[in-house]
């Protein structure tokens, strides 16, 4: 399997290095942007399998997070069942353009715009969190375009994180860290100013993800200005009356709160044909906490 799990190409716009432009630096400003009705030219990543003609899988990482989360499943997935994987960096995250909108509706906008763009007309989406979210309403608004779905660790319904969530962005507002400074001990030093808030050392790393290095500076990568004015939409959902009917799995941390039993009428009415499982000994990120359990799931799901 010589070609196996390959990066094969990106968008166009997809550089290397993260461009400067509307990084958050670490003394709080920002370089500007404006707002668009547009979709925006999402960065992505290609792992091709053998299996050509059958529909890809498409993931959507959560909030802070970023398309490298999914790079060992992806490869790993690639193996089990030959399909090409996509991993995709959503608005405001990752590499992709930042914009003021951050919502669920600009959000699937982006998908929509990216598939068209790759000439695919119908995929398996498998979204984590924020990502979905994201999956739920694309398939709630195009489901000729979604095969089937798997919701990692999140539900219609509203998320009730968003203190705790407001006390992370604040406290990667506050962090200062000279440009002149090696990699390792700026992010060291920017973890120890992270530690009086994030008290977790995994969120924090987590978060310590998205420094980067860029024309001699130390920035964040997240568009923290629309992460925190759009929080409640993040956590929110949007009301929809019709249902995706398609194969759909919901699959939870068993140590985490995000699917809970109150959930279910809500799956059921807007995902009638879904399944509910989860993941023993796994907490929200389940594809870190338990990636081979997490792998397999979605294997089982795929040949259901």
């Amino acid at each position: 399997m010589t070609a196996l799990c390959r990066l094969v190409h990106r968008m166009q716009r997809t550089l290397l290095l993260p461009s400067c432009n509307g990084l958050w630096t670490p003394s709080g400003r920002k370089n500007a942007s404006s707002a668009s009705t547009s979709p925006l030219n999402l960065t992505y990543d290609v792992f091709d399998g053998k299996g050509e003609s059958a529909p890809p899988l498409v993931f959507l990482h959560g909030l802070f997070g970023s398309k490298s989360n999914f790079q060992s499943i992806a490869k790993s997935l690639v193996q089990r069942t030959g399909r090409k994987v996509l991993t995709v960096d959503s608005r405001n995250h990752g590499n992709s353009p930042h914009d003021p909108q951050l919502t669920y509706e600009a959000m699937s906008g982006d998908l929509s715009h990216l598939l068209a763009q790759l000439h695919i007309d119908k995929c398996i989406l498998i979204g984590h969190s924020m990502g979905g979210k994201t999956a739920m309403t694309f398939a709630l608004t195009k489901p000729t375009l979604v095969e089937r779905l798997v919701v990692v660790d999140i539900s219609p319904a509203p998320s009730i994180a968003g203190n705790d969530l407001h006390k992370y962005i604040d406290a990667m507002r506050d962090v200062d860290v000279s440009g002149e400074l090696p990699r390792s001990t700026a992010r060291r030093m920017a973890e120890d100013q992270l530690r009086r808030t994030v008290k977790e050392r995994s969120v924090r790393q987590f978060l310590l993800s998205n420094l980067v290095e860029c024309n001699g500076r130390y920035a964040w990568r997240l568009n923290l200005d629309a992460i925190s004015a759009h929080l409640h939409d993040i956590m929110d959902f949007p009301a929809f009356s019709s249902a995706y009917n398609g194969p759909t799995l919901f699959l939870g941390g068993a140590s985490s709160a995000y699917i809970s039993s109150d959930d279910y009428p809500e799956i059921q009415r807007l995902f009638p044909c879904a399944d509910i499982q989860y993941i023993p000994d796994a907490g929200h990120w389940i594809h870190a906490d338990k990636p081979l359990d997490f792998i397999s799931s979605v294997v089982s799901f795929l040949r259901s």
